[in-house]
């Protein structure tokens, strides 16, 4: 039976007046990986600033492979890969530079970060350009950088938020293969926020969310059955009532 990487329980949070979630629970099995769907403003990038304690968490619980993220902050947080929407990277720094900057936040040896940064580099064919300017890459290689990044301390949960925003297809989907090799081959759980379709496998799980609340939430036939529909499009047009992803 797998384990929970990730169990959040009734999450709210407000901006002033504004709800921004609303009793939210949920879990991320190891090993698996869940797509997080919903409209611009549903509350998507709200729901990770609190997960990364960006935001402090006020009504509910966040647990990251059994510690509460308040409590144990910093062992829950060690269990943690993000890849945000918006590269954080160094751009005039090199591959290998940003890369060591990371392993050092983390207290890694150097021994350790020189084998774990090159094993990331390599699962991503990004090795050879380890000596590269990060500003001289593109935008498909700044992403592989960012999930190397990410995976250097082994997390056991990856959160990726938009992570294929503005890439061309082929990049998108390498990506998206490499990281549902991830969960499946190195028992990593993912919790992916999307608003592309495509980017969803036979195989994930789904959470649909509107305007801060959870409409539909399970495998893909669980959400087709619970909306009566046939497709995940149409499932998402019905919960959302028609709202742009």
């Amino acid at each position: 039976m797998k384990s929970n990487a990730l169990t959040i329980n009734d999450l709210s949070f407000s901006y002033g007046g504004k709800k921004a979630l609303d009793q939210v629970s949920f879990s991320v099995e190891t090993g698996s990986c869940t797509l997080l769907l919903g409209p611009n403003g549903a509350g998507k990038s709200t729901l990770f600033s609190l997960i990364t304690r960006l935001y402090d968490t006020r009504d509910g619980r966040i647990e990251l492979c059994g510690y509460e993220i308040k409590q144990d902050t910093r062992k829950a947080l060690a269990k943690l890969g993000v890849v945000f929407q918006q590269t954080t990277l160094d751009l005039d720094l090199t591959v290998l530079q940003n890369l060591r900057y990371h392993t050092a936040l983390h207290g890694l040896s150097r021994k350790v970060a020189t084998q774990r940064i090159q094993q990331e580099l390599e699962r991503l064919d990004m090795y050879e350009r380890r000596f590269e300017k990060i500003r001289q890459l593109n935008g498909g290689h700044r992403r592989r950088v960012e999930i190397a990044r990410a995976l250097l301390h082994q997390p056991s949960l990856l959160l990726l938020d938009e992570p294929t925003v503005g890439l061309d297809v082929p990049s998108r989907q390498s990506i998206v293969d490499y990281v549902h090799r991830l969960a499946s081959e190195e028992n990593i759980a993912v919790l992916w926020a999307s608003h592309l379709i495509d980017e969803i496998y036979p195989e994930d799980r789904l959470i649909v969310l509107h305007k801060g609340k959870i409409k539909a939430k399970g495998a893909i036939d669980e959400v087709l059955t619970f909306t009566e529909t046939a497709t995940i499009k149409d499932a998402f047009f019905t919960l959302t009532q028609g709202e742009q992803a």
